[in-house]
């Protein structure tokens, strides 16, 4: 049985039964083992992305081969998520390695480029079983090894989401409505009132990315508004880095990584049940 999975019957359940399906970003073997533990431990969908950083670091089909076993041993279904993936060879090359949830980022193309480009990306992945998120309006900050200082469109159109959807049957879009990458300095002002209406002029489900350090608050008010799959990346990596510092802070002759790494492997799983908490995703398999 393949345990690795496309995202549509999950982010179609998250949408029909209003929350949401957290998206973690994973970097190796502790990560993919802290994501699943507690989703398997709080009985939640989970989706384990990587961004083509990631895939270059770990090699892409050793990723494969790892979450594929590593969900295998847990008997879990996962989505492994191509995460801000811009080429569509790359896509392919990954595709073919058993990645079935692809991420086509056209997001600082104009329009008709981003929908040409999307919907060659649909015409691929489909064949393949593969689901297909796009992305529309950019946000600030830095993914991966992209950085954006300044946006040509920093929100979505709500009536180029509705024309990007029809004409290229993607299957989830990512919207920008003033979140950004990394963490904020200070709370964000987000524009739900922009979210409902692309809401109210799409069927899809949303995707909100940038949510490391937004508050349970706000991210349950978004899912309110149709978000259907929350993105964490910064946090996860900023606690397993801390609690690593701090131990050899404490530990300074420490060479064992079965000892300092699960203390960081503990450190991230709390905030791994945090997310899953305020997705609303726990007890939903």
């Amino acid at each position: 049985m393949n345990h690795i999975i496309n995202s549509n019957y999950l982010l179609r359940h998250a949408q029909k039964h209003g929350y949401a399906i957290p998206a973690f970003n994973v970097h190796n073997l502790e990560t993919v083992q802290v994501v699943l533990d507690m989703a398997q431990e709080m009985a939640s969908p989970v989706i384990l992305a990587g961004t083509p950083g990631t895939f270059s670091y770990a090699g892409i089909e050793e990723l494969v081969f790892l979450v594929e076993a590593s969900a295998a041993k847990r008997k879990q279904q996962v989505v492994l998520h191509l995460d801000h993936h811009h080429d569509l060879e790359d896509i392919k090359n990954k595709v073919f390695a058993g990645v079935r949830s692809a991420m086509i980022d056209g997001s600082a193309l104009p329009l008709a480029q981003n929908i040409a480009l999307s919907s060659a990306a649909v015409k691929l992945c489909h064949y393949y079983g593969c689901s297909v998120e796009a992305e529309l309006g950019q946000l600030i900050g830095q993914e991966d090894d992209l950085v954006v200082e300044h946006a040509i469109d920093p929100y979505t159109v709500p009536e180029d989401a509705s024309i990007l959807v029809r004409e290229t049957n993607i299957d989830s879009l990512a919207v920008a409505i003033g979140t950004a990458h990394g963490l904020y300095q200070a709370e964000p002002k987000l524009d739900l009132a922009r979210l409902h209406k692309i809401s109210q002029l799409v069927d899809i489900p949303l995707v909100l990315h940038g949510a490391s350090g937004l508050s349970a608050h706000v991210i349950s008010r978004c899912i309110q508004l149709g978000i259907c799959k929350v993105n964490i990346a910064t946090e996860l990596k900023i606690s397993y880095a801390n609690a690593l510092k701090k131990y050899f802070i404490e530990n300074p002759s420490a060479n064992d990584p079965r000892d300092y790494n699960k203390l960081a492997k503990k450190a991230m799983a709390k905030v791994v049940g945090e997310k899953i908490t305020i997705c609303g995703s726990a007890d939903r398999i």
